[in-house]
């Protein structure tokens, strides 16, 4: 028995009659029958009643229609499982927030395509709060992002806690000092938080550092964007507390000093899929691994940044 035997016999019982059934399965009417003959043969038994018009099943044939039903469905799933999986085998989607550019993220990239040739890789820009959601309707395979986001279906991964730094415009008298610069100090003056939305987002988590130590910036102005923020701190129009792996990029009349409270960072996180262990995954996982080892080898020998040893990240 294969599955074009169900597959014939379910139409012939819906359509209950053999010419419409025929033309819907666009064969002719008597090897149809001989298919249904043929099958009766293989059950020992009589699926329709003979003589009926229109066609109507025995007993036995309703309870083998519903059967052979779900059968045909579960093999229609399993068809289109199995072309979802490959495909997936052959794309990797990842999204991340925008810091993640200034860190290693471009070289984890490389270093993926170098070991997957023949995979198609996507990066997509996303907050993440709008990563969970990607993770969970298949859009993309794996979200690199920054806040702790407790979620049933999504495997949450802290990969490093990476130190802020201050983003000062030139012209600040405190632009000159190249020595850590407290939060009390930071606050004293008007502040620039990115992104304006979705929210919950790293302008929350900025924010709430000033408030665990019981600060309130002089003036929040939200931006949406992390260029914006930059290019209006080069306007004179505040500080900005960002990843120290985007100390990398220098805009004209910007300058970075280290935060000096240790509890200013941010946590770099990978989240995927509960249970998602495909090779992929797995071989993203070893990569990184094999990057901070080499961070960590640099800087023993000697290799600073603004925010010390804390500094060098994936984000």
């Amino acid at each position: 028995m294969e599955l074009r035997h169900l597959r014939y016999f379910v139409t012939v019982a819906d359509e209950q009659n053999f010419t419409r059934a025929a033309e819907r399965l666009h064969i002719s009417q008597p090897p149809l029958s001989r298919q249904i003959q043929d099958l009766e043969e293989e059950l020992g038994l009589q699926l329709f009643e003979r003589g009926s018009r229109p066609l109507k099943l025995t007993e036995a044939g309703r309870f083998f229609h519903t059967h052979a039903t779900r059968l045909l469905e579960q093999a229609t799933e399993a068809i289109h499982t199995t072309r979802r999986v490959a495909q997936m085998e052959r794309r990797m989607v990842i999204g991340f927030v925008s810091s993640t550019m200034y860190g290693a993220l471009p070289r984890l990239v490389r270093l993926f395509r170098a070991a997957r040739p023949n995979t198609e890789l996507a990066l997509l820009e996303m907050s993440t709060v709008e990563q969970m959601e990607a993770l969970k309707a298949g859009r993309i395979d794996v979200g690199f992002g920054r806040l702790r986001l407790d979620d049933p279906a999504v495997k949450r991964e802290v990969l490093r806690e990476e130190a802020l730094v201050v983003a000062i415009p030139c012209e600040y008298e405190i632009a000159n000092d190249t020595g850590p610069m407290s939060l009390s100090e930071v606050a004293r003056h008007p502040n620039l938080v990115y992104p304006r939305k979705p929210r919950p987002s790293y302008a929350d988590q900025v924010l709430s550092i000033f408030r665990d130590k019981g600060l309130e910036p002089v003036a929040v102005h939200e931006v949406q964007e992390l260029q914006t923020a930059l290019g209006l701190v080069a306007s004179g129009m505040g500080l900005c507390l960002v990843p120290a792996s985007v100390h990398r990029l220098r805009p004209d009349e910007v300058v970075y000093r280290a935060v000096l409270e240790p509890q200013a960072v941010s946590p770099i996180i990978m989240s995927t899929r509960v249970h998602d262990d495909s090779t992929d995954i797995v071989l993203l996982r070893q990569l990184i691994d094999d990057i901070y080892r080499e961070q960590a080898q640099a800087r023993s020998r000697g290799s600073t940044a603004p925010g010390g040893d804390r500094a060098e990240s994936l984000s």
